[in-house]
């Protein structure tokens, strides 16, 4: 009994391993096509095709669609067939009928409701896809600001690990000067205490890329067991000429798909208005039926009874409104107000967007000048600690002096690579703006 029960925890152990392997490797395979390394417009196509917000965007388009296939069938003939059978049971007798029909229908003259309805449902397909493409444009910015931060910590790190070494090899140095005496105890735990304190540094900007990698890889919304390792590679490239404000802002209203989907939600809600006004308005349809049936009491075999019981009909029929409570204008009234409230959206649309690109004009002016600045003074003080480090190694500089300088150097590559890497968005920012996709 003990062999066979421990069998049966063996074989469901066994099958719980196998069905679990089988569910991870199908999860996996979702995701066999990803790139081993990640450079900014992978990122971008990524984002585009597999985040979960736009994704249900294209399906609302895609439901919009289905609306507009509805909308245009309604113009069409309808067709409907139908079969009774009946049976009653009398004092004479059982007694049983059938009956046969097909009736069709198609409205000839609505007052433009139909049409109207077309053109709404194909306005507003459009403006789904249109909040598709914004959704995209504003997922391309974020993984664009994610993207340059992970190279921003990472040229950081790069200049952080040269002075750790440099350090090393200054504390290296003090040891063997105060072996022999040229250096006092004070100097070398000075010098010490600046190794240990760009140790913290290098560590703290080595977690800080561990983070905007996390930031990058959850904005692509991937999960936890994908590797994901970004492309070594430098793309931030200083624009030096740009497209002026007012032309940027004229593009930037051609271009965006807020606006459109602002301008083309206006001539929604127009049509709406059509459609609310079609329904007091007369409408004339034309239908058709054809029908026969049986009756076991009537003289005559089935099929002559079907014969000549065969009815056709066709008919038209207005239907003229005459008072309806004051729906209609009521509904009128309110697509009216629909107008106008997207017509202010559209304005509130277009006035953000402009400032938006004033914006982003004046972040991208005010960082190039940090820029050069911030370039120019990066030049200085790593030349000027070149020369206070060597003076150090000489024994014609103090420690202290030394320490000064270089802190002064740290302040100054920190600003450096903060400004370049700032300027580098602000700048991609602004391009964006104007219709230049981001591509690196």
């Amino acid at each position: 009994m003990k062999i066979l029960l421990r069998n049966v925890v063996l074989l469901l152990c066994f099958a719980l391993f196998f069905l679990g392997g089988n569910v991870a490797y199908a999860q996996d395979s979702l995701y066999q096509d990803l790139p081993k390394t990640w450079n900014l417009k992978a990122c971008i196509n990524y984002a585009k095709k597999n985040n979960i917000t736009i994704n249900n965007l294209k399906l609302s388009s895609k439901s919009a669609e289905q609306d507009l296939i509805a909308s245009k069938a309604a113009k069409l003939p309808n067709l409907t067939a139908s079969v009774t059978q009946n049976a009653a049971n009398y004092n004479t007798g059982i007694e049983s009928s059938s009956g046969y029909g097909v009736n069709s229908s198609i409205t000839l003259l609505n007052g433009g409701y139909l049409n109207n309805d077309i053109r709404s449902k194909k306005l507003s397909q459009q403006v789904a896809n249109l909040s598709v493409a914004s959704a995209e444009n504003d997922v391309t910015l974020q993984i664009t600001q994610a993207y340059l931060n992970i190279l921003l910590t990472r040229e950081n790190i790069t200049y952080l690990n040269d002075l750790l070494n440099t350090s090393k090899a200054q504390v290296a140095q003090g040891d063997q000067q105060f072996t022999i005496g040229t250096i006092a105890k004070n100097d070398l735990l000075q010098l010490k205490a600046a190794m240990a304190n760009d140790n913290y540094t290098l560590v703290t900007a080595q977690n800080q890329l561990q983070q905007n990698i996390l930031t990058l890889k959850q904005l692509l919304q991937l999960p936890t067991r994908i590797p994901f390792e970004v492309a070594v590679t430098d793309t931030a490239k200083i624009n030096e000429k740009l497209m002026d404000l007012g032309t940027a802002q004229e593009k930037a209203l051609q271009t965006r798909p807020e606006v459109r989907g602002g301008e083309l939600n206006v001539q929604l809600q127009t049509s709406e208005m059509e459609k609310a006004k079609a329904s007091i308005r007369p409408v004339l349809s034309l239908g058709g039926s054809l029908s026969s049936g049986y009756n076991s009491t009537s003289f005559g075999s089935y099929p002559n009874q079907l014969n000549n019981g065969f009815n056709q009909g066709l008919g038209l029929t207005l239907s003229i409104p005459i008072f309806d409570r004051k729906v209609t204008r009521t509904n009128v009234a309110k697509a009216n107000i629909g107008i106008q409230e997207a017509k202010l959206s559209l304005l509130n649309t277009k006035t953000t967007l402009t400032q938006a690109v004033e914006m982003a004009y004046l972040n991208v002016q005010n960082a190039n000048s940090q820029y050069d600045a911030a370039k120019e003074q990066f030049v200085y003080t790593s030349e000027s600690l070149r020369i206070s480090a060597e003076q150090l190694r000489l024994g014609v500089n103090n420690t202290v002096a030394y320490l000064q300088q270089k802190n002064l150097y740290i302040q100054a590559l920190q600003a450096f690579v903060q400004a370049k890497y700032t300027a580098n968005l602000y700048t991609k920012i602004y391009d964006f703006y104007t219709g230049v996709p981001i591509t690196e």
